[in-house]
């Protein structure tokens, strides 16, 4: 069945990430690492957009934040837009970690598409974007892009 089948791939996109990241001597999860990506393309975003902008929920996306900020990736102050939020952006140390991760990352999707081709993984990509696209609104965390100011 498809949902079992989308758990266990997700199972191993997960495990392959987690034992990457144990070799890079790293302790990051693949949300984390979502995060991080989302606060370098848009510094100075608030949780809720980063949340948005990565389908999480949030709710729980305020822990994923203070955990970067414990292992000082990022940085966190009063929004200048809104005083009830708080404006995220990386330290040097964060920027300096995605950079040093981004080729590991790129490599993993190989490990995480094993068995297929490339033309095979292209289509499954295309096929998988389609699909999360068509049920965004299904999801409890739906994908939320910025909205453009």
């Amino acid at each position: 069945m498809a949902g079992h089948l989308i758990r266990r791939l997700h199972q191993i996109s997960t495990s392959v990430f987690q034992t990457r990241m144990k070799a890079q001597g790293v302790d990051l999860t693949s949300v984390q690492f979502a995060a991080l990506n989302a606060i370098k393309a848009n510094p100075g975003i608030d949780q809720a957009g980063v949340a948005g902008l990565i389908a999480y929920d949030r709710a729980t996306i305020g822990g994923v934040i203070d955990r970067l900020e414990a292992k000082k990736l990022v940085s966190r102050v009063i929004s200048p837009r809104d005083r009830r939020a708080r404006a995220v952006s990386l330290t040097p140390a964060g920027a300096a970690l995605l950079e040093r991760l981004a080729p590991v990352v790129a490599e993993m999707q190989g490990d995480i598409l094993a068995g297929l081709s490339a033309p095979e993984a292209r289509e499954f990509l295309r096929l998988a974007g389609k699909m999360t696209a068509q049920g965004n609104h299904l999801s409890r965390a739906p994908l939320r892009p910025k909205d453009p100011e």
